[in-house]
Formats: C-alpha cells, structure tokens, sequence
C-alpha cells in the first residue's frame, strides 16, 4: 500500500510517499514562496522522481489542521483533488498528533505547540513509547500559562515540539526542569510523520471520502471573529 501524504499547515510545505515500512520520497521546502506556488509542482516532482504513478495511490493524507488557515486549505484542497479524480479514500491527520510521530522511536511526553496568537497556543499532549504514540488529549486552543500548569503534571521527560516550542521553552524551562526543546530535525511538523500517523487510522478504518474531507480549526479565522465582533456590537 502506497500513499501520498501532504503537510502545508504552516510555513514550511512538505509531501511524502511512503508504504507501511518505508519512506519511498520526500520533498520539504521551507521558503517565502507560497503553498500554492510550491505544493503542486512539488507533488509533480515527487511522483516523478519516485517513478510512482497516481494510479498506484492507495489513499491521500493531510494534516488538516490545527494552524494556518490558508495553509490548511491549500493543502486541504490538493488531497481532494487528486483523491477525487481516482477516487481515493482520505485520511485527514491532526497536525498536532503528525509532530507527536517525530519521536515515535523515543519515550517522552511531547507536548505539540503551535503559536496560535492572541497569547495562545495551539496544543495537545501525547505519550511515546514501544513504538506507540498515545494521546492524552484532545487538540486545544490554550494559554502558555496554563500549559506549565498541566505540565506539573507529568513526571516523564517532556519534549516541545513545533512552531511555538521555542516560545513554550521560554516560558517553561526555568520552571519546570524536565522540559526539553526538540532539535531542528524533528522540530516541526512534516509530511513523512503525517504518513506515519495515516497508516495508524487506515489500519483502524479511519478514512473518509474526498467530498468529507474538511479542515479542522480550533477557532474561527481572524475575519470571521472580528465581523463576529461587530455584528455583536450592531446589536448592542
């Protein structure tokens, strides 16, 4: 079984093709260019390189979010596309529980931040270990304040992994002694993890079709909560 994974939930856009036990190809482009400028010649690029035809697909992955909204979009709509044109089944990933998989091979707590403003973060907890990735719960929009609160929690090494672990770090290390920063490797989110984590739901039936795949955000956009704001304050 061969999919194609996809991760353009922040600034760095990545797509894999990979099996069970295998990393077939990658390609991960972190630049000022745009996800709608790189994603799909990006995508073109790894089939060809790879020798892997569309029709050799067994299912289309993303990280649908949390993160940026236009970010997930994109990505978003690539999966449906080229999953509705052969008919494949998606697996829509939680960008949160695709960072968890960078340590897969570890045993820590990782703690998935990613810089939401507004003073939050985005945010979930997982537990690694055996090979296994266990979610202590669920996705979140939450004050770095509260984080350090929860985290006293946890006895176990505790890894910051994504776009807000640096801001985490800072905020917690002093402390809370056991909080480490991910290297810059595994630091951020990207389409092999992605991989990893679909395989995970596709071999718990967790797929749906590509007309219900959909982004999944924690909160409504900047513009909708601000037209929110004023319809509110019409009313008033």
């Amino acid at each position: 079984m061969k999919i194609l994974a996809i991760d353009t939930s922040a600034t760095a856009a990545s797509v894999c093709i990979a099996e069970e036990n295998k990393i077939i190809g990658e390609f991960y482009i972190n630049t000022a260019l745009t996800h709608s400028q790189t994603l799909m010649p990006m995508t073109e690029n790894l089939l060809t390189h790879t020798g892997t035809s569309v029709e050799e697909l067994s299912a289309v992955a993303v990280n649908v979010g949390p993160g940026s909204f236009t970010g997930v979009r994109i990505g978003v709509a690539a999966a449906k596309g080229i999953a509705f044109a052969k008919d494949l089944p998606c697996v829509a990933v939680s960008t949160l529980e695709s960072m968890a998989y960078n340590f897969s091979g570890g045993d820590c707590v990782v703690c998935a931040c990613m810089d939401a403003r507004c003073s939050q973060i985005y945010n979930a907890l997982f537990r690694v270990g055996g090979g296994r990735v266990e979610r202590l719960c669920e996705d979140r929009a939450l004050a770095i304040s509260d984080l350090k609160l929860e985290l006293t929690k946890y006895s176990e090494k505790v890894m910051l992994v994504g776009d807000g672990a640096a801001l985490c770090y800072k905020a917690l290390a002093e402390t809370l002694s056991g909080v480490s920063l991910a290297p810059m490797n595994i630091q951020v989110q990207n389409a092999a993890s992605v991989a990893c984590a679909a395989f995970k739901s596709i071999s718990e039936g967790k797929t749906v079709s590509a007309s219900e795949l959909m982004p999944a955000y924690l909160r409504l956009p900047q513009a909708q909560r601000e037209l929110n704001k004023r319809m509110g304050e019409r009313k008033e």
